[in-house]
């Protein structure tokens, strides 16, 4: 999962990498898009830790058929879910985008890429939710090798269609929307085929199922969707208060936030396989199980990214450099790169902290640590750094201190919860 997570995200970068070459107005409207393209990601991130949870606790305990009612439930209802967020979206773009800072200059570039790239999150979406499928049933394997082909798909498509070959124009910053889509779209035919030929989902019995199982989906899809729909109005906010700043500094501030899921890639493997795992020990009720695969995990993600994040701070010029053209643009990711990297070992702990507790029955739990992490520790910290230090180097250094709290508060609160928890094993026994 590592291994297809950084290919999915390295070609956001890549996406961006190319898209600064067209200009900083190009690479300012792109930044402006990704707080609504994480509103999406949101949902059905949220819905996915619904379907691994409750599809992997079905299995651990033994109920094969009710995996695959589930399985064929989430799939059409998650498809029809997003396909009308992104319709919501697409009609109410001009008022978003202005009420998150975008010039009325930027506003023809961001409609020409916004439909596109509405398409892009609509297939990536649904062909999230057959990876999770098959992370339920413990194949990770095929979700990190589609990751990679369509990583490398994108990366071929990408300067085809954004800058054109030969005789032939390019599309400019659309293009790499489409690029986006051609890619996903082909994971998504190669998904359907395989599930064609498994036999986790059936036509069967779903209503029924749907009885049964809406209210217990919800009760975590619900809250898993509110601690992933935080995160995109964190970052809208969060935009909102760099585009205070120029244009020069929502670029810088989006390639860093493309740097940023980079970096976080193995934090997101661990987001996206411990679920399954500790569904089955749940439903199992191996409590012992859960402590040591939890420490570590706690150990892994912090020895990792510390260590990630002082070799990227160290070079920050050089990465700054081949990511962007522009001077001012440059010297602000720089700035970021070097606060921001190093803090992601304790975010890192709160966003494990966060699915782990999605996995273990815990949804309200999660929400709250995501909800103290953004609105209590980060976007506080983010704008006293911004109107005290007056440029992106303040905000880069108030968002670290942000994360840094955050990761604290939230390893506390889970060490209390699984206490709670083995207490009350401890007690039934």
């Amino acid at each position: 999962m590592a291994v297809g997570v950084l290919s999915l995200l390295g070609f956001q970068l890549v996406d961006s990498a190319f898209i600064a070459r067209l200009g900083t107005a190009p690479l300012a409207a792109q930044s402006f898009t990704f707080p609504l393209s994480f509103l999406i990601i949101g949902v059905q991130v949220g819905i996915g830790i619904a379907i691994a949870a409750l599809i992997s606790r079905a299995l651990g305990a033994g109920e094969t058929a009710r995996a695959r009612r589930l399985g064929a439930l989430v799939l059409l209802g998650g498809s029809a879910l997003i396909a009308c967020l992104v319709v919501g979206l697409h009609v109410a773009q001009t008022p978003l985008f202005r009420q998150i800072g975008a010039r009325p200059a930027l506003l023809p570039l961001i409609r020409d890429y916004w439909a596109p790239q509405l398409l892009a999150a609509w297939l990536g979406a649904v062909l999230y939710f057959g990876y999770s499928l098959f992370r339920a049933h413990g194949d990770t394997r095929l979700p990190g090798k589609l990751m990679v082909l369509t990583s490398l798909l994108n990366l071929l498509l990408d300067p085809l269609l954004i800058f054109g070959v030969g005789p032939w124009a390019g599309l400019g910053l659309p293009g790499a929307a489409w690029a986006t889509s051609l890619a996903f779209g082909s994971g998504l035919a190669i998904v359907g085929w395989r599930l064609g030929r498994s036999d986790w989902l059936t036509a069967s019995g779903l209503v029924a199922e749907a009885r049964r199982s809406t209210r217990p989906f919800l009760g975590i899809a619900m809250p898993a969707m509110v601690s992933q729909l935080m995160p995109p109005l964190a970052a809208m906010l969060a935009t909102a208060v760099v585009a205070t700043l120029g244009d020069e500094r929502v670029a810088a501030w989006g390639l860093a936030s493309r740097l940023e899921t980079v970096s976080l890639m193995v934090v997101l493997a661990l987001t996206m396989s411990l679920p399954p795992w500790l569904g089955r020990c749940y439903g199992a009720g191996h409590w012992q199980e859960i402590r040591r695969l939890m420490a570590l995990a706690f150990r892994v993600v912090v020895v990792w990214q510390l260590a990630l994040g002082v070799v990227m701070a160290l070079l920050a010029p050089w990465l700054a450099a081949v990511l962007s053209g522009n001077p001012e643009v440059r010297d602000g990711l720089e700035a970021l790169i070097r606060a921001l990297l190093p803090s992601y070992a304790l975010l890192g702990v709160c966003m494990v902290v966060v699915s782990a507790a999605n996995a273990l029955g815990w949804p309200l739990r999660a929400m709250l640590m995501s909800a103290a992490r953004l609105f209590v520790c980060y976007l506080p910290c983010l704008w006293l750094g911004t109107r005290w230090g007056g440029d992106i180097v303040g905000t880069a250094w108030g968002a670290a201190l942000g994360n840094l709290l955050a990761g604290a508060l939230a390893y506390a609160l889970f060490r209390h919860s699984l206490g709670d928890r083995g207490r009350v094993v401890e007690s039934a026994a």
